[in-house]
């Protein structure tokens, strides 16, 4: 499995339930008035293996994903919101 996405970031953290992962992505980019910003993405994604058995990853959730995607989302969300406090602190 590729651990870049398609602007070539590394992950920033992974959290992984069963087949189900939720990922955050440290990116950079501009605000409109061209100021170098920083901001966080998630994806969320299940992997599985095809008819070759090798190992795929997908968007597409099906119904008993569901409880582990939500176990993955809060982690990440209580990641980045920790990681913002600890910022607040450093000031």
């Amino acid at each position: 499995m590729n651990t870049q996405n398609q602007t070539g970031n590394t992950p920033e953290k992974k959290y992984r339930a069963g087949s189900i992962s939720a990922t955050v992505w440290s990116n950079k980019g501009q605000n409109k008035t061209g100021e170098a910003v920083e901001f966080k993405t998630i994806s969320l994604s299940r992997c599985y293996k095809d008819e070759k058995g090798e190992w795929q990853n997908t968007s597409s959730l099906r119904t008993g994903d569901l409880p582990k995607a939500g176990v993955v989302l809060q982690k990440a969300y209580e990641y980045l919101v920790l990681k913002e406090q600890e910022l607040f602190k450093a000031q």
